[in-house]
């Protein structure tokens, strides 16, 4: 079988018109791709800077009523920093997790000194950020995100 110059133009030129579209379909997919890809990553990455602030910020409360009570009067104090621990579990890294748990431990240590140790505790605050680590495995987990 032969084809005659008509013919294999006209097969070059629908062959060459679908290469194009195709060509062009595929870039399109592969950038609205990465487009999602990075949208995905900048919201999970806002989630966790949220996530991160609210231990922090319970955290730090709880550790102050700690150092200024004698004991611990009332259990439901701790509730929303457990509360943002357990929020810190479904999303964080093991590492930014086991932070977390050391500030849970040392927070709930400082309620249980007891009162003689009030000045020691205030100079043991001074010297010591207790949120340093989990702030270092917050920053180390969103720069992995980015």
């Amino acid at each position: 079988m032969t084809l005659d110059p008509a013919t294999i133009s006209a097969l070059s030129a629908l062959a060459g018109s679908a290469i194009g579209a195709l060509a062009s379909v595929a870039t399109t997919w592969f950038t609205q791709h990465h487009q999602d890809h990075a949208q995905r990553l900048g919201q999970e990455g806002s989630r966790r800077e949220r996530l991160f602030g609210e231990f922090i910020d319970q955290a730090s409360k709880a550790y102050a009523d700690g150092v200024v009570q004698e004991r611990l009067d009332d259990p439901a104090k701790l509730v929303p920093m457990y509360t943002a621990m357990n929020k810190l579990r479904l999303f964080a890294t093991p590492g930014t997790i086991g932070a977390a748990e050391a500030v849970l431990v040392l927070v709930v240590d400082t309620y249980e000194k007891t009162s003689t140790a009030l000045e020691a505790r205030n100079s043991h605050i001074t010297a010591h950020d207790i949120l340093r680590e989990f702030a270092d495995a917050c920053r180390a987990e969103l720069t992995c995100l980015r």
